[in-house]
């Protein structure tokens, strides 16, 4: 079973934490079924970047992104070339890393 380490956030996560991943899961379904409550403004769909993340380790081994999300990507704060949206990056058979970046082009957080 694959794991993800997410590296530690100030305020998501301040010690990091490794969880086990089933494959063909998201990077945010893992993290939320974890109580790490990144943010997902678009309830998922692909039509925001709060849930945006840079896969450190791993990257290789997700499928390529679509066009859609490299658009919505390309509105991202602090974008890297390994930015994900995590709520489109699936887990395969590999262990990742993640790092959530430390701000969102959210200006008020929804919850939590």
């Amino acid at each position: 079973m694959p794991k993800i380490v997410f590296l530690p956030h100030e305020y998501l996560c301040p010690e990091g934490a490794v969880f086990d991943a089933n494959e063909g899961e998201s990077i945010l379904d893992v993290a939320l079924r974890n109580g790490i409550e990144i943010e997902h403004a678009c309830e998922k769909s692909c039509a925001c970047t709060t849930c945006h993340c840079i896969v450190r380790e791993g990257f290789d081994s997700l499928r390529e992104s679509t066009e859609l999300e490299d658009d919505m990507l390309d509105k991202a704060w602090g974008l890297e070339p390994e930015s994900r949206l995590s709520c489109q990056a699936k887990v395969t058979d590999e262990d990742l890393v993640v790092e959530m970046p430390k701000y969102t082009v959210n200006h008020a957080r929804e919850h939590g």
